[in-house]
């Protein structure tokens, strides 16, 4: 037996190959375990990310979405009926008559002025509400309505309001308030 002396290591040195055993370990874990958790939390977080967005939290939205300024444009937008709302569906409706009597050369002369029409009065619809948002933003923030308005507004009053991303927070026909914050 070996005597205890102080401040000495008291035992025997480990041989290498014993040494190196106890350390060795895979350079990888469970690859498959690994991979699959990693693409569930991605998937979770995604999906969490997605949800806020579409509740309009500022947390999840992208930079062109954030803020209160534009939470008041997209309210002004999802408060009132739209024409270029309309246009989708009513292009949808054309696409068919085109195809069932398009040979039919007044169907023709009946139906491209209409929907010419239609999309005139939607551009013009936007570029009112486009003018009468950036007043509005003037008057509630007490600063000039920041750069892009103009197309954020009128991009938005063109979707139909059920494909709009952020959902509307608003109803048809309620007054807009601003958000401050």
């Amino acid at each position: 037996m070996i005597e205890e002396r102080p401040g000495a290591k008291n035992r025997p040195t480990p041989k290498r190959k014993d040494q190196e055993a106890a350390n060795r370990r895979p350079l990888v874990g469970n690859a498959k375990a690994a991979s699959a958790d990693l693409k569930a939390r991605q998937r979770a977080e995604r999906e969490r990310a997605r949800e806020g967005m579409l509740r309009g939290d500022d947390k999840y939205l992208s930079i062109r979405d954030k803020g209160p300024v534009k939470r008041f444009l997209r309210d002004i937008v999802d408060t009132r009926w739209n024409i270029g709302e309309f246009l989708l569906p009513l292009m949808l409706i054309v696409l068919a008559v085109m195809l069932l009597g398009g040979q039919d050369p007044r169907a023709q002369l009946l139906i491209l002025p209409l929907v010419y029409g239609v999309m005139l009065i939607g551009i013009l619809d936007a570029w009112l509400l486009t003018r009468r948002a950036k007043r509005r933003v003037e008057e509630e923030f007490g600063t000039e309505a920041p750069r892009g308005t103009g197309w954020y507004v009128a991009l938005r009053s063109m979707q139909m309001r059920m494909s709009r991303v952020p959902r509307p927070q608003i109803k048809r026909g309620e007054p807009v308030v601003a958000h401050r914050r």
